[in-house]
């Protein structure tokens, strides 16, 4: 039976991004379920991180709970910020699968950058940690190829908007969105150069190590999308999208797998990011807080688990869905 422990966070976090548009936003209720596997014969310890949303410039949080038949607590890593419910369960807590189950309310805005002109008031403030968007990640390297491609698409542009879309253009038109086969999904810059296809995650680290070797700042951010045509349902899995660092604008939001999906946005999705989303981490190559035994995850949207200390992919998994909800 579920113990439920409910949670109210002070999710107001400050961002750089600017004011959406009231009139672009969509209020939905998000429920994630975690799925925790029946503790195998011999095994002592469990421990589960499960990634929360927060608000910021884009979406507020609010009304979050988390049902649960252990014992949680809120932790926030370092290098992101990425929130997360840990919990360490002990076997006798784990005879017989259970569910943990999150809702939240959410308002998401439009998040649309006037590319012409820089924003009015006052100018974005550098965020501390930019420099993390120039570096490498494990599988979005800087060098080598990705060095020499982003060097022969921007040659002879000064301007980091031009060299934007010059990057952002050559990724449309060279990947094609497709989930066949393995090897996409991870989010490699050298096989989605190689393949020149994949899913979100292998377009926006292409997209990412191109813009970071010219010398552009841009950051990778992880959640799930909302069907434009349809009020409630499942959601079948994540998607992640892109923002760049341009002086005098700040993020700039692009989401170059959406735009590939739909030409007629090829150009809305290069400064602007639609409602039908819900970011719940950012950034790749992530240690957890506490920090897990296993390698940095990769990207951080589904529940991680570990038993005895070593990584046990199959012991928790995720299911999504959502409803509509009127927005005030």
């Amino acid at each position: 039976m579920l113990v439920p422990l409910a949670l109210s966070l002070p999710l107001a976090l400050a961002a750089a991004a600017g004011t959406p548009s009231p009139a672009s936003s969509r209020t939905f209720e998000f429920t994630y379920t975690v799925h925790l596997k029946q503790m195998p014969a011999g095994g002592k310890s469990l421990r589960l991180w499960i990634p929360v949303p927060v608000s910021d410039a884009q979406q507020e949080i609010s009304d979050l709970s988390i049902k649960s038949p252990v014992k949680y607590r809120m932790r926030e890593e370092k290098e992101y910020h990425d929130h997360d419910a840990y919990a360490e369960i002990d076997a006798r807590q784990l005879e017989t699968a259970q569910d943990i189950v999150m809702t939240f309310r959410v308002t998401r805005h439009e998040n649309r950058v006037d590319l012409d002109a820089p924003r009015a008031g006052t100018p974005p403030a550098v965020p501390a940690d930019l420099k993390r968007s120039l570096l490498a990640d494990r599988l979005v390297p800087l060098d080598g190829l990705i060095g020499d491609l982003s060097r022969e698409q921007t040659r002879g542009l000064e301007k980091p908007l031009d060299k934007a879309r010059h990057i952002y253009d050559y990724v449309l038109s060279t990947m094609r969105y497709d989930k066949t086969g393995d090897g996409w999904g991870h989010g490699d810059a050298l096989w989605a150069c190689n393949e020149k296809r994949g899913n979100c995650t292998d377009f926006h680290a292409l997209f990412i190590g191109m813009m970071r070797a010219a010398g552009v700042p841009a950051r990778f951010e992880i959640g799930f999308p909302l069907p434009r045509d349809k009020s409630a349902g499942e959601i079948g899995g994540y998607h992640c999208w892109a923002e760049f660092w341009v002086e005098g604008l700040g993020w700039v939001p692009v989401d170059a797998s959406e735009a590939w999906k739909d030409a007629s946005r090829r150009d809305y999705f290069f400064g602007a990011h639609d409602a039908n989303r819900v970011l719940f981490t950012r950034g790749r190559d992530i240690r957890l807080d506490p920090p897990q035994q296993g390698e940095p995850l990769n990207y951080f949207v589904y529940p991680y688990a570990e038993l005895d200390d070593r990584p046990w992919p199959d012991g928790a998994k995720a299911t999504f869905s959502f409803r509509d909800l009127q927005s005030g």
